[in-house]
């Protein structure tokens, strides 16, 4: 049993609520839906001082009318609108000025590049992960491949037709342009950082062995800051934003009388 001020859950309830909070062990699931419960509690306990009306659910509102079959599926404690109307009226917090875009900006240039651009060709050799001797093959097979194309670099076409089992094979090895995104993480991180020209080493991936000849790269660009500068002072809003919830929250929590949880802020659910 939880009691939050004068309101009591049960375990009827904080099961239901556990729908909405999926984790590893059933008990993260249990402490996640009893602290949604509490903040949703305490919100709602907020709003009635406030003299504030939460929006309608669905089920109040079809049972006002007589319409409801009783099948309805529970919402969750908490409501993102109703937080929101809260904070309006309760938390002042300043929005992000052009300077502090602007010094955001200055401090990650590389987070505001355009991506940039690789045209790629690969002879992949299938190997399963889990396959250690088909591992071991197709790498003597690549390294083999690379000693060849070394000395005869334009073989690349006729020997991805041969051994890849990609179907790039069918073009003799095209990637085509790559941008970052496009293709498997373990991949692009090696392929964006070789030099042009043929791979001295075999990339290894899940899918198998790579083979990797560099024809173009094309590095990522600096954006101007007028480009990104509403995503920049949108980011920063959402990070005053979310401070503002903790804070809010957490002066909720300390003004109440909260018995049977022990609760922890910095892990609630509205926090993730």
């Amino acid at each position: 049993m939880i009691r939050v001020n004068q309101t009591e859950f049960d375990e009827t309830a904080i099961i239901k609520e556990m729908q909405y909070h999926p984790a590893e062990t059933h008990t993260e699931a249990k402490n996640k839906a009893c602290e949604a419960l509490i903040i949703g509690e305490l919100l709602k306990q907020r709003a009635r001082e406030l003299k504030l009306q939460q929006a309608e659910s669905h089920h109040d509102a079809c049972c006002s009318e007589g319409d409801c079959s009783g099948s309805h599926e529970s919402q969750p404690a908490h409501s993102e609108a109703f937080l929101d109307q809260l904070l309006e009226i309760e938390v002042d917090y300043p929005s992000a000025s052009e300077e502090d875009c602007r010094q955001y900006f200055e401090a990650n240039p590389k987070k505001f590049m355009t991506s940039p651009l690789v045209e790629a060709c690969h002879i992949l050799l299938d190997a399963a992960p889990d396959d250690a001797q088909a591992r071991s093959e197709a790498n003597e097979l690549a390294v083999q491949l690379i000693a060849r194309l070394q000395d005869e670099p334009g073989l690349f076409a006729e020997l991805a037709g041969l051994h890849s089992r990609c179907p790039s094979a069918k073009v003799g090895g095209s990637l085509g342009q790559l941008g970052k995104g496009q293709t498997v993480p373990e991949f692009e991180r090696q392929l964006f950082n070789c030099p042009v020209g043929l791979a001295g080493a075999p990339i290894e991936t899940r899918y198998g062995v790579h083979v990797v000849f560099i024809n173009h790269l094309v590095e990522g660009r600096p954006l101007p800051f007028d480009m990104v500068k509403q995503r920049i002072a949108d980011y920063l809003n959402e990070k005053v934003r979310r401070k503002a919830i903790a804070q809010y929250i957490y002066t909720l929590i300390s003004e109440a009388e909260i018995e049977g949880f022990d609760f922890d802020v910095s892990a609630s659910p509205l926090m993730q």
